[in-house]
């Protein structure tokens, strides 16, 4: 049984595809038009598009700084540093970068202040021991109503 249009006329018929290791049969051209140039059948490339610029420099950076000023203070007042500068050289504001800072800046201001508080406490604390080591010397001792055990080290 073969399959014809209703109209009468033939099916188109279909070329056999190139083998392997043969190249593909040649592309028919549009004839070229006075004035206007040759185009083949083949569709142009498609462009590669890249993504656009960021349309504010050191914003993302900025807010990534923000961020880490809450928990790694000197990375967010470094990373809110470089942010701000380049913001700054695009002409341009970032509120970000700048809280980064401010943030960060006095989180390590709060940070040296505590570590100096603890040092002097635990130097105040070593004192007081090595005092009483001196006083009573290691053992059981009732010190002002107060039941202490002291380990002192051997002189």
């Amino acid at each position: 049984m073969s399959t014809q249009p209703p109209d009468g006329s033939q099916p188109p018929s279909y070329n056999q595809p190139p083998g392997y290791n043969q190249p593909p049969p040649a592309q028919p051209g549009y004839p070229a038009q006075p004035g206007y140039p040759a185009y083949s059948a083949a569709p142009p490339p498609t462009p590669q598009y890249m993504a656009p610029p960021p349309s504010s420099p050191g914003r993302t950076m900025g807010i990534v700084a923000f961020i880490l000023s809450f928990f790694v203070s000197l990375v967010g007042l470094i990373l809110g540093i470089v942010a701000l500068v380049q913001s700054r050289r695009a002409g341009q504001k970032n509120g970000f970068a700048l809280a980064a800072i401010i943030i960060s800046s006095v989180a390590i201001v709060i940070g040296v202040i505590v570590g100096i508080v603890i040092a002097i406490g635990i130097g105040a604390a070593a004192a007081e021991y090595a005092r009483l080591c001196a006083e009573y010397g290691s053992g059981v001792h009732d010190i002002n109503g107060v039941t202490v055990t002291l380990q002192c080290p051997s002189n």
